[in-house]
């Protein structure tokens, strides 16, 4: 079983869109039962109260668009005790590969990786403060094609 955590600020946007493109993708492949897959938060600014609010308006429009539904998900934040239980936490940007440093203070089994790394770098945008939504599914799409394209060459 792998076990995958993507990781963005606030876990209403670019993460839970990475975690059901990814689930998607390997449901299409017929790889379900070999992976786990979630996603999570580096701050609480999405957690109110102990109660995560749920995925942004645009962002779960932008996923409907595309035949997925995000129903049900709601933000939480990634944990210091999360690192045992992942194999890779997959960050959207820079700053996210920082906040999850601070968090798990060190990263010995190099579990931290950024999405765009895997198709030649870069940042995934936060359509929070772009508005482009369809740009963030593509960019996420096209990284979660690839991290599923190099966990298939493996096997």
């Amino acid at each position: 079983m792998i076990r995958i955590m993507f990781v963005c600020h606030g876990n209403i946007c670019r993460s839970p869109m990475a975690e059901f493109i990814f689930k998607k993708m390997i449901a299409e492949q017929g790889l379900s039962d070999k992976f786990v897959i979630s996603s999570s938060a580096t701050s609480t600014e999405e957690i109110i109260g102990g109660i995560g609010n749920p995925v942004y308006p645009p962002a779960r429009a932008e996923l409907l668009r595309h035949g997925l539904s995000c129903e049900g998900k709601r933000a939480v934040q990634l944990k210091p005790g999360d690192y045992d239980k992942y194999d890779l936490f997959i960050a959207m940007d820079q700053n996210n590969i920082r906040n999850i440093a601070r968090i798990f203070k060190s990263d010995p089994d190099n579990k931290i990786k950024k999405l765009m790394d895997y198709v030649g770098g870069g940042d995934v945008a936060d359509p929070w403060y772009t508005g482009n939504f369809d740009i963030t599914y593509r960019d996420i799409y096209i990284g979660c094609a690839a991290l599923l394209e190099q966990f298939q060459s493996v096997n």
